[in-house]
């Protein structure tokens, strides 16, 4: 018997949905800050076993559109909510889930629900229970789980249930697969996360990452990325004084891409003013924002 299905990670922005993915999958594939929406794609992650295949999707975090981009990032949450064979709606101990419509889609689904509560390790007894009391009466048919996806607790127990609850089926990738997503990707989210942790208010927002080059060679590869920004003085932030900002976010981009990459690389990195790209579609598009890519 061959275990496969998709295993979708549903949840408001920061609760730790992609932390809980990368040590679910065992492998960083979702960039990690402390911000809100750091999450703008759907990233899979596959799991392999003889006589199992977890698809692992991370989904950006539930928010109010304020642009187009926010509309696409909204795209990908709702599509997760249809083609999932299990959900992990995660929450933390000190929230509410504010968004009642993808709430009432999750509860009146007939997909099984694994509700994690995460970061409890920043939390006592008393109220881990009232949260996993409040959870039950709210969701009777699902499994909670309380957890801390940073400290790893609870991971096997969550792997344990998503195991149980796997429909029978072939595996829907080869088994030597780990994502669906291209090394141009991540490259440029790693470039990304490096701007969302060096910059401060709304810079790593107005910020998207295109990898214009990715040339392989023998001991070293040579990548050029292009920053987008919207306006001249968000460059001008993003180089910094004497270029001293753009040169810091080069060094530590470079050295997690050659951590992930497990080679050597020449990273440049060059600005360029695409004005209101978070309300053009075309922009958003040529970005792979776009639930047909």
């Amino acid at each position: 018997m061959h275990k496969s299905g998709f295993v979708n990670i549903i949840g408001n922005p920061n609760v730790g949905k992609s932390t809980l993915m990368n040590a679910l999958v065992g492998e960083r594939l979702s960039i990690i800050t402390s911000k809100a929406q750091t999450t703008r794609h759907r990233i899979m992650g596959i799991v392999n076993g003889d006589d199992f295949q977890i698809i692992y999707t991370d989904t950006p975090g539930i928010v109010n559109p304020h642009y187009k981009l926010h509309e696409q990032m909204m795209g990908f949450v709702n599509s997760a909510l249809v083609d999932a064979d299990l959900f992990l709606l995660v929450t933390e101990i000190g929230e509410t889930f504010k968004n009642q419509q993808v709430l009432s889609k999750v509860i009146n689904s007939n997909t099984p629900i694994l509700l994690i509560i995460n970061k409890i390790d920043l939390s006592d007894q008393e109220t881990i229970r009232e949260k996993i009391a409040y959870w039950q009466e709210t969701i009777p048919r699902a499994i909670v789980i309380p957890a801390s996806a940073t400290e790893r607790f609870n991971i096997d127990k969550i792997f344990d249930h998503i195991i149980d609850l796997l429909p029978e089926h072939p595996a829907y990738f080869p088994k030597d697969e780990l994502t669906d997503r291209s090394m141009r990707f991540f490259v440029s989210e790693i470039v990304r996360e490096k701007i969302l942790l060096y910059y401060q208010k709304e810079i790593p927002y107005s910020c998207e990452v295109a990898v214009e080059s990715y040339e392989e060679r023998d001991g070293i590869d040579n990548i050029s990325c292009i920053i987008f920004v919207e306006r001249e003085s968000q460059k001008a932030i993003i180089i910094g004084h004497q270029g001293k900002a753009i040169k810091k976010l080069g060094i530590e981009a470079r050295k997690d891409i050659e951590e992930f990459t497990g080679k050597r690389c020449f990273l440049s990195l060059h600005i360029k003013v695409l004005k209101d790209w978070r309300n053009s579609e075309r922009a958003l598009k040529s970005f792979g924002y776009s639930l047909d890519d």
